[in-house]
């Protein structure tokens, strides 16, 4: 299970090569394409340092 969307690179490159090569029918393509738009959905992006800074900094200035 996924905590954040994020993924480094060398996982990225290796779900790449696993999957190319690989044909579908236009029907499992949409298939796909919509499950996958629920599920990341569901999954938040990594705070950041820099963010959780910024939106602290904006926090204090709005009093």
């Amino acid at each position: 299970m996924r905590i954040y969307r994020q993924m480094d690179d060398a996982s990225k490159l290796r779900i790449s090569n696993r999957l190319k090569g690989r044909s579908l029918t236009d029907s499992h393509k949409k298939a796909i394409s919509d499950s996958m738009k629920a599920y990341w959905a569901t999954i938040p992006n990594k705070p950041n340092e820099n963010n959780e800074s910024e939106n602290q900094i904006k926090n204090e200035t709005s009093m």
